[in-house]
């Protein structure tokens, strides 16, 4: 199982950025998939989360209106797009298998939000 997240970077606040999380190594589209995030010297924050189809996503209240997540089940990739970006976004992002018992973690991709 793989998980390889990218897209990361700096952005001014206000900004948009796309995250990207390619898989492979399992059946991806029998799997919820959730982007976690982790801000400098913090815990780790629940960001978003989609159903195996893409039928149903939920979202963290700090996010909710300026984030949206999907996924391609023939690319079996899950994508995270971020607009309105601000400061307190700044964080690394991971992708993860699962909802409740995320099993599979990517290593992440670095978003910085400065101006």
């Amino acid at each position: 199982v793989q998980l390889v997240e990218s897209g990361g970077g700096l952005v001014q606040p206000g900004g948009s950025l796309r995250l990207s999380c390619a898989t492979s190594g399992f059946t991806f589209r029998t799997y919820y998939m959730t982007w976690v995030r982790q801000a400098p010297g913090k815990g780790l924050e629940w960001v978003s989360s989609i159903y195996s189809d893409g039928s149903n996503t939920y979202y963290a209240d700090s996010v909710k209106g300026r984030f949206t997540i999907s996924r391609d089940n023939a690319k079996n990739t899950v994508y995270l797009q971020m607009n309105s970006l601000k400061s307190e976004d700044t964080a690394l992002y991971y992708c993860a298998r699962g909802l409740y018992d995320m099993d599979y973690w990517g290593k992440g991709t670095l978003v910085t939000i400065s101006s």
